[in-house]
């Protein structure tokens, strides 16, 4: 059974070792009152390694990297700061593969810090908020942490904790990190527009957080029977359901369920999440597999990018020397929503960033960084339009995407373009 520790009693020395290498449940799932224990008591405890994947809470400052080396999966949300202050070393690689780095000692995890709520009838404890990469974590580490925190939602998880699995256990009452739902522009709902249009009667969804799913979402309400199958959901899931239109009665598989790896939202979503049998957690090696994702027909993708090139190569990472978002899940979605049968892979973004002075549609990207390839990528949306890409030659390319980016920037595109029109690649 799992020792109990208070606030008063929560000395990491005892549990932790110089050199230990630490990975905690990322995004909305992070046990805040462990992370903010081990930033205080970090020279007490020594140099150690921390792994990140998203955060969206303002625990790890630059400075903290006196003793803390801090590794992450991207740049996503509060660790954006850590890359821009130098104290981040980015770890490329797909969240799918994330887990199975962990199983095989690439990714070593000799310490695990858990948020989960409080147990279920039968003694065991639900992932709460994040599923992902967490059963991993607790397999390989020597030593589990975890913050039983009433405020979780206990949401379905089939892979669940047992008391076996813990070794030191501290509750909490406190509000979880949450991410709420930011405005809704024109820019937003011009770009949601086009991206609905690809969305029918039984379509299934792979759909991030931000504004422009939340435009996508609010366009969806005179659809039937569409479906979830995502790496992360934020609060336009709840609208979804309650209105009928997600029931995911569609689907060959998880039938009736919505199946996400994190939430990651506001109170609202954990509160409907709570004990709802209709949205179940699992494990990124479920959700990004692409064994599973090849049994879902009418997959709809919908992801975001920094820059597309004339050829449909996407940068999601990198502008010039700043690392500003990450791999995540892209790949994987992109490329199943592009082979799934009467399915779509949707790359949406603005025609221009930097207050419209810099095209995002540009002749070559910026960056040597390269998300997702050209082969996959699918149709790609900007508020002027949709090009499809799927099948077309380099030259049809990048007369499509030229045809959506901003009306200023097109003369120079074609311009730049004339070569390939011209010699076909």
């Amino acid at each position: 059974m799992p020792e109990i520790l208070t606030p008063e009693t929560l000395d990491l020395k005892k549990i932790l070792k110089a050199g230990d290498n630490v990975l905690w449940g990322q995004a909305c799932g992070e046990p805040q009152t462990l992370t903010e224990a081990l930033v205080e008591q970090r020279s007490a405890v020594g140099p150690i390694n921390v792994y990140l994947g998203a955060c969206f809470t303002s625990t790890l400052k630059p400075e903290h990297s006196d003793y803390i080396t801090m590794k992450g999966f991207g740049a996503v949300g509060t660790t954006r700061r850590l890359a821009k202050g130098g104290t981040l070393h980015i770890v490329p690689c797909h969240i799918g593969q994330v887990a199975s780095y962990i199983d095989q000692d690439i990714v070593p995890c000799d310490v695990a810090f858990l948020q989960v709520p409080p147990p279920l009838e039968d003694g065991t404890y639900s992932f709460g908020l994040i599923s992902d990469y967490t059963r991993s974590m607790v397999n390989k580490a020597h030593t589990v942490v975890v913050e039983v925190n009433d405020q979780v939602p206990q949401t379905d998880c089939p892979d669940r904790l047992s008391p076996e699995d813990i070794d030191y256990l501290i509750r909490s009452s406190r509000s979880a990190p949450t991410l709420e739902s930011g405005p809704i522009g024109d820019l937003d709902r011009s770009i949601a527009k086009y991206v609905a249009e690809y969305i029918e009667d039984g379509s299934v969804l792979q759909i991030g957080i931000g504004a422009v799913p939340d435009a996508v979402m609010q366009l969806l309400l005179d659809r039937r029977d569409l479906g979830v199958h995502t790496g992360s959901v934020g609060d336009g899931l709840v609208v979804l359901i309650e209105k009928g239109v997600v029931t995911n009665a569609r689907k060959p598989i998880d039938r009736g369920v919505s199946i996400a790896g994190g939430l990651i939202g506001s109170q609202r979503l954990y509160s409907f999440a709570h004990r709802n049998p209709e949205i179940s957690m699992r494990p990124s090696s479920y959700t990004h597999s692409s064994d599973v994702l090849a049994n879902i027909p009418k997959l709809v993708t919908i992801n975001s990018a920094l820059e597309i090139d004339l050829s449909g190569q996407v940068n999601a990472e990198q502008v010039g020397d700043a690392y500003v978002g990450g791999v995540g899940g892209q790949p994987e979605f992109v490329r199943a929503g592009h082979r799934s049968k009467g399915g779509h892979s949707i790359m949406a973004l603005s025609s221009t960033a930097k207050r419209g002075t810099m095209s995002r549609i540009c002749a070559e990207l910026t960056s040597p960084v390269v998300t997702s390839p050209r082969t996959d990528v699918d149709v790609v949306v900007t508020e002027h339009g949709a090009a499809e890409l799927r099948g077309q030659c380099f030259a049809e390319r990048a007369k499509r995407l030229i045809a959506i980016a901003d009306p200023k920037f097109r003369e120079d595109l074609d311009r730049a373009a004339q070569v390939v029109y011209k010699r076909g690649y």
